[in-house]
């Protein structure tokens, strides 16, 4: 490896470090739409708090938010140097996945195409201040 690419690497590392744990879920079978009306709830709450809302939230996708908010934990727990009491959901964004495209037989022959959307998932923690 050249000093060059090294260089560009520590950059890179050291900017995720500040950026803190993270964790994201891809590919999600769920429209972007429905995950956001979730995300948009726990979003710069203390993490025991995001997790509690989630668990009696009634929407399919809190199960997967829920499941990804527990795995940005564990990473904070790995990464060490982090308070898990005292950590929050900094920030937290939906993006648009690929779409499948399906087709659903219609009336005389013709065909109706189906788009089965799926979702991308980031969670970043932070620590209170």
């Amino acid at each position: 490896m050249s000093t060059r690419e090294r260089e560009k690497a520590e950059t890179r590392d050291k900017a995720r470090r500040e950026l803190g744990p993270t964790a994201t879920l891809r590919h999600l079978r769920m429209a972007p739409q429905k995950v956001r009306l979730v995300v948009d709830l726990i979003r710069t709450k203390p993490v025991e708090e995001a997790i509690n809302i989630l668990s009696f939230s009634r929407k399919a996708a809190a199960l997967p938010l829920a499941k990804l908010l527990k795995s940005a934990v564990a990473n904070a727990d790995v990464k060490g140097g982090f308070d898990i009491d005292k950590l929050v959901v900094k920030t937290a964004y939906v993006d648009e996945g690929p779409t499948w495209r399906r087709w659903l037989s219609r009336g005389m022959g013709r065909a109706t195409r189906i788009r089965k959307r799926t979702s991308h998932i980031t969670v970043v923690l932070g620590e209170r201040a």
